[in-house]
């Protein structure tokens, strides 16, 4: 930052001292400790007491690329609503419903077998079915065929994760989804770089977005995925960048002076809501993408920021420290007036909206506990779904039923999931270094 940048922050700081202090621990989370780009190890910490047995035969294969009853049998295991049998315990494994012994699987106390069967068709093709059986009822639950390239194997094996997912819980699948996160890398003589990357739902394949000696952060999708907007200081003050993930391609849409933080895109994907300070304090902006026209949303002397639409594109959600302490606030968002939605704990910021809008995700604080909390709208009740005391970052999932978020334990950073009812837990981390700022993507 330069010198002026720095006066503002100090200015800030006097105004409103706890709420800053936190704004920084979010800023600097993890910028001066190394990570690794290894793949994800997911743990589940914690699964739901009533998960059902459910058990994924090794599918029938002639050498395929990827071994899709595995990834089949991890995304179910990740979720926490099943149970999975081991491989050691099978009695056998069928490929076809014709060679299914039910009273074999009934015996093992198994609700529903998962069979299949991947050929190779050539050209690099593969042809793929699957099954879901009913052990008790002896008959079909649900069956496909696809064909897949060779390339696109572990996305038909989440795609069938996610059929076999809503069978069975009547709710969307994520496991085809997809991640963005960030982490940094020492590189010796006090030299860092910083990365923003996209990754599928269990941390394959990752991807690196964006990459830069300067601090990134802010990452935000847009809600076809295909985009993403996020904050660089490359040029060694704050700027947005929004960017097109399959050509790389893109474009600096706000570096004014001061901040230039938190971008959230609008449902339609035309605006994205901002918090600037280019005008004093820093406020909740809206800006057009096409037209590049500026809405100020918020005025006053308070610290606005972390803004988040509402599902409809009707309103805003804001944190703020104008009552004395940070607490979520909403407006609409074309402009009127500010109401203050949280008045339960001393700090209750990072507010997002549940995808059916009924909810807000938010981080929940007391003392120097900050955890994740989901907010019913209709009476404002706060239900503390985390234990942890340095969560951040909460990101609902597409079918509103797990929530993302970054934790901290000593030095070490990571990501968590948890369910909507807090019963099912899990700890998502890298091998050999930390990660942080997650945002599941539409």
């Amino acid at each position: 930052m330069c010198d002026n940048d720095v006066s503002f922050f100090s200015a800030v700081v006097e105004v409103s001292v706890n709420f800053f202090r936190r704004i920084l621990l979010i800023v600097l989370f993890g910028f001066n400790v190394p990570i690794g780009h290894a793949a994800l190890t997911i743990e589940i910490t914690e699964g739901v007491e009533s998960a059902v047995p459910v058990a994924v035969v090794p599918f029938a294969s002639q050498r395929a690329p990827v071994n899709i009853s595995a990834v089949v049998n991890a995304d179910l295991a990740r979720s926490g609503y099943f149970k999975m049998m081991n491989e050691q315990g099978m009695p056998s494994r069928p490929s076809t419903i014709a060679e299914v012994n039910f009273k074999d699987w009934q015996g093992l106390g198994q609700n529903y077998l998962v069979i299949g069967q991947v050929a190779d068709a050539g050209g690099g093709q593969y042809n793929v079915q699957f099954q879901l059986l009913d052990v008790y009822k002896n008959g079909q639950l649900l069956g496909y065929r696809m064909t897949s390239s060779a390339d696109d194997l572990r996305r038909t094996a989440h795609h069938i994760s996610d059929l076999i997912f809503e069978k069975l819980t009547g709710k969307k699948g994520v496991f085809s989804g997809r991640i963005a996160y960030i982490t940094t890398n020492n590189q010796g003589s006090k030299q860092q770089s910083h990365q923003l990357q996209v990754a599928d739902a269990d941390g394959f394949n990752p991807q690196t977005v964006a990459s830069s000696v300067e601090p990134l952060m802010s990452p935000s999708w847009s809600p076809d995925g295909k985009k993403m907007a996020y904050v660089s200081f490359e040029r060694k003050s704050a700027a947005i960048y929004v960017q097109t993930l399959a050509t790389g391609e893109r474009t600096r849409v706000a570096e004014f002076p001061g901040i230039n933080g938190a971008p959230a895109w609008s449902p339609d994907g035309t605006k994205l809501a901002l918090t600037l300070s280019k005008d004093g304090s820093p406020d909740i902006y809206v800006l057009n993408l096409s037209t590049r026209s500026l809405n100020r949303l918020t005025k006053g002397f308070s610290i606005d920021t972390e803004p988040a639409w509402s599902p409809d594109g009707s309103s805003i959600v804001f944190t703020s420290d104008r009552g004395g302490s940070p607490q979520l606030y909403i407006v609409p968002s074309k402009g009127g007036q500010e109401k203050r939605l949280t008045f339960s704990g001393d700090y209750n910021a990072r507010g997002s909206f549940s995808p059916d809008g009924k909810s807000l995700v938010m981080v929940h604080g007391n003392g120097n506990d900050y955890r994740i909390a989901v907010m019913e709208l209709a009476n404002r009740s706060i239900n503390v779904l985390t234990s942890g005391r340095s969560d951040e970052s909460p990101s609902f999932a597409p079918n509103g039923t797990m929530i993302l978020y970054a934790s901290k334990k000593g030095r070490t950073g990571f990501l968590s999931a948890v369910s909507l009812d807090g019963k099912m837990q899990q700890k998502m981390a890298f091998n050999s270094g930390e990660v942080r700022e997650p945002a599941w993507a539409p």
